[in-house]
């Protein structure tokens, strides 16, 4: 089996179910380290003749991650696409295990087992904040409606404030974004790298969480320890 994936935390599932079946990822797969593939370009601008000539069996993509003109000119090559979507935790196991067995994998492997038993006995919140949870600065993007990340706060008692939002990742002014008056912001290292010193002092006055953001935004091997990082995370928020 030959498989490129183009969405970092697929390559990090594959990767470490199925050693040896990626042939190619992108320039953002970072994990795990030292990866054997070959590298075709970004999530959003892919080098399509370099998938190509990999001749893999199956791409793996992601409605969100990766744009839809790319995989259909795949398709029309002649390529098989799965494509995932993933808007909650639930449906992030649904479709890690879809991607899997269509990766050969023979049944589901003991890392996503112990990942959805870590959500599952995740107890019931005993209090809850609300947050506004920016992903990108000049200009300030935020959380929207709908999405993994949101979900995955939601279960550690954090509800964002742009969450009834039109859009899946709005943009706000900062002067917003401060008005409303969150409990916490949270600030995750990706897609921004958000910092001590880079971030935090957009909102003087509010606790601000520095998180990570693998453990926020990715799906794959990484969610069997992000109820415990994130939580240990929200809980060291600091003004």
């Amino acid at each position: 089996m030959r498989v490129v994936s183009l969405v970092p935390s697929l390559t990090e599932a594959v990767a470490v179910t199925l050693p040896g079946v990626l042939v190619g990822v992108t320039d953002w797969c970072t994990h795990p380290a030292g990866l054997d593939a070959a590298r075709i370009g970004g999530t959003k601008n892919p080098g399509l003749d370099r998938v190509l000539a990999l001749a893999p069996d199956l791409v793996i993509a992601n409605e969100e991650e990766n744009r839809a003109p790319d995989l259909d000119a795949l398709r029309a090559a002649g390529l098989e696409v799965l494509v995932t979507e993933v808007r909650g935790v639930p449906q992030a196991f649904a479709e890690l295990a879809r991607v899997l067995g269509a990766c050969g994998a023979p049944g589901r492997p003991c890392w996503l087992q112990e990942a959805q038993a870590a959500w599952d006995a995740l107890p019931e919140p005993v209090g809850r904040r609300t947050a506004v949870v920016p992903v990108w600065r000049r200009p300030w993007m935020v959380l929207g409606r709908d999405t993994f990340a949101g979900d995955v706060l939601a279960r550690l008692g954090v509800d964002h404030v742009y969450a009834g939002h039109p859009d899946r990742y709005p943009r706000v002014p900062l002067d917003e974004l401060r008005a409303a008056a969150p409990d916490l912001v949270v600030l995750p290292d990706e897609p921004y790298r958000f910092a001590a010193d880079d971030g935090p002092e957009a909102f003087p006055g509010l606790a601000c969480a520095l998180v990570s953001g693998r453990h926020l935004t990715w799906y794959g091997p990484s969610l069997a320890e992000a109820p415990r990082v994130l939580s240990e995370a929200l809980r060291a928020a600091h003004r």
